[in-house]
């Protein structure tokens, strides 16, 4: 004879398993599924605000995995014949443009949103633009010691070991800056900018730590992108958010499904709901990134995009030589010893 608090608790257990399995098929078939694993180099301030707010307006439980965004594709890529992602959450878009065979093609209702030049940036591609990226300086205020405007005076010799940037080869908005000096001045003027810059740099595995060293005061200018320097100016740090008076580009990161997701459906939820209007406007309250929305209004405060020198980041020309720049970058970093 069986002890009745024994069968209790195997109906108990019944019960809950089978409600268990309910809510899965529920959110399986579009009605909030139970939880996303989403990659993500988004910094972890924004992770801690927007994932909890997922959850809370979804009723998804978010699994995030914080990061690099050369990381996220490689381990998105190591997982392809098992995948454990659902979506790739803020990587570099030259990235995502590299790898389309890992990614799911999928428009959500959203799209239609977007700056119709942000839909051309990733024309038929799968994956999506997801904010503004803006690479930018960050330099301490006051003392000794130069005030860089321009990408060709990072390499002045004033600033050796006094220059915090991300390796481009763990960081996908220092590929970006790579490219960007590269793309401005040209190949040919570009790499001794490079490697003069090197030269004088403190290399970070992660883009940010790179302006929490300025602010810190263990370096005087740091490469890093708008909405981070902004980040520490608001804070009141004894820092200065500088343009480059010989232009930068400007790009949207990106959003991806990862190609066999185990939980599609909640994972269009979240990209539904990452690029929709109130959290698009959140980002830039917030967060201080510009949206690629055309319904949202930027920043307060920041300059618009048109005073900035500012010219579109070519995503796919960036993926074709991403290899051959990062191991011309590797060489001179080896020579180095950093």
């Amino acid at each position: 004879m069986r002890h009745p608090l024994k069968v209790l608790l195997l109906v108990f257990l019944v019960g809950a398993l089978g409600a268990g399995a309910a809510l899965y098929l529920q959110g399986q078939s579009g009605g909030g599924g139970q939880r996303v694993s989403v990659y993500s180099a988004h910094s972890q301030d924004v992770i801690d605000a927007l994932a909890p707010r997922f959850t809370a307006e979804t009723g998804i439980a978010v699994d995030v995995v914080k990061l690099g965004s050369g990381e996220v594709i490689q381990r998105v890529l190591a997982e392809q014949k098992a995948p454990q992602c659902d979506v790739i959450w803020s990587i570099a878009g030259d990235q995502l443009e590299a790898h389309p065979e890992a990614l799911e093609s999928w428009r959500p209702e959203a799209f239609a949103a977007l700056e119709p030049a942000y839909r051309e940036a990733v024309g038929e591609s799968p994956w999506l633009p997801y904010t503004v990226i803006v690479p930018v300086f960050l330099v301490a205020k006051g003392g000794e010691g130069p005030r860089p405007t321009r990408w060709d005076q990072l390499g002045d010799p004033a600033l050796k070991d006094q220059l915090s940037s991300a390796r481009a080869d763990k960081s996908g908005s220092a590929f970006m800056q790579l490219v960007t000096i590269l793309r401005l001045h040209g190949e040919e003027q570009g790499w001794p900018l490079v490697d003069a810059l090197l030269d004088n740099a403190i290399l970070s595995g992660s883009s940010s730590a790179v302006p929490r060293l300025v602010n810190d005061g263990e370096a005087r200018v740091g490469i890093t992108l708008e909405d981070s320097a902004r980040r520490y100016v608001k804070g009141g740090g004894p820092v200065e958010l500088v343009y480059p008076a010989d232009g930068t580009l400007t790009a949207p990161d990106g959003l991806a499904l990862v190609k066999g997701a185990p939980h599609p459906e909640a994972a269009k939820r979240f990209v539904e709901w990452a690029l929709s209007k109130p959290v698009q406007e959140a980002l830039v309250a917030e967060m201080g990134r510009r949206s690629v929305r055309g319904d949202v209004a930027p920043p307060t405060g920041l300059p618009p995009l048109a005073e900035l020198e500012a010219q579109p980041y070519d995503f796919r020309w960036a993926a074709e030589h991403k290899e051959a720049l990062l191991a011309r970058w590797r060489e001179r970093v080896a020579t180095l010893g950093k």
